[in-house]
């Protein structure tokens, strides 16, 4: 029977902080390649909104570990369509919404909650991988933790100028209120607490690509990227197997 498989083999790690880019580059490079996708965000920002939903507080590791392991979580791979769902609703737009933005960060810091979700984001990837299909991965530590054998790591930077501009031309494009001195300000403070957290902090792998996005559009970080992955070898053919 003819197995289907997509063109990219093995796991490819988007690394970077916010505004850079890393979530549309990552689903457009996924469509070219017939890849699965996976955004590891959308899973912290869906634990978040869990958090919040349940009036905790954020930074109350007591209180946030239990919603974390008793969260139905389901995300997509469907890179053209990422569906993010708890506990059976579909939460892709509210994860999005200022009030998840601004608890993330202390809810990602929780090494309990990393460690619950770091785990479900190497089984869907095991997933993908055992129905013959690459996947790009994209996060803050995917090259360092979740995937350290990935096939490819790239690290996405911008400057922080660039990367306010583009969260908030998102945000307003999304239907949030958004200017840029306030989505400026939200970079610099996400950078700080990704940065600086204990558990998992927001860095380049050693061995990862380093792409500063702040002078390329959409088209030319997705053009470089699928030369890298070309350079690497990385796609893969289609199979035939036999079996029952």
């Amino acid at each position: 029977m003819r197995v289907d498989v997509g063109d990219l083999r093995g796991v490819v790690a988007l690394d970077g902080p916010s505004g850079t880019g890393k979530s549309t580059v990552a689903r457009r490079v996924a469509v070219l390649l017939g890849a699965s996708y996976l955004d590891t965000g959308a899973m912290y920002r869906a634990v978040t909104l869990a958090v919040l939903r349940a009036g905790a507080d954020p930074a109350d590791a007591a209180r946030v570990i239990p919603i974390a392991e008793a969260v139905d979580l389901r995300v997509g791979t469907d890179p053209g369509h990422p569906a993010v769902h708890l506990d059976g609703e579909d939460v892709a737009r509210e994860i999005r919404g200022p009030a998840v933005t601004r608890a993330v960060s202390a809810v990602s810091a929780i090494p309990r909650v990393r460690e619950l979700l770091v785990d479900r984001q190497r089984a869907i990837i095991e997933q993908e991988r055992a129905r013959h299909r690459g996947i790009v991965v994209e996060g803050r530590d995917i090259g360092t933790v979740v995937a350290p054998d990935a096939a490819l790591k790239v690290f996405l930077t911008a400057s922080s100028d660039a990367r306010a501009l583009r969260r908030s031309r998102q945000d307003v494009a999304e239907g949030r209120l958004s200017t840029v001195d306030a989505a400026r300000r939200d970079v610099d403070r996400r950078d700080r607490l990704d940065s600086s957290r204990a558990a998992s902090p927001l860095r380049a792998a050693d061995d990862a690509v380093l792409v500063d996005t702040t002078e390329l559009d959409l088209a030319g970080v997705t053009a470089l990227l699928m030369s890298i992955v070309d350079e690497r070898g990385l796609r893969g053919v289609a199979a035939e197997r036999t079996g029952r």
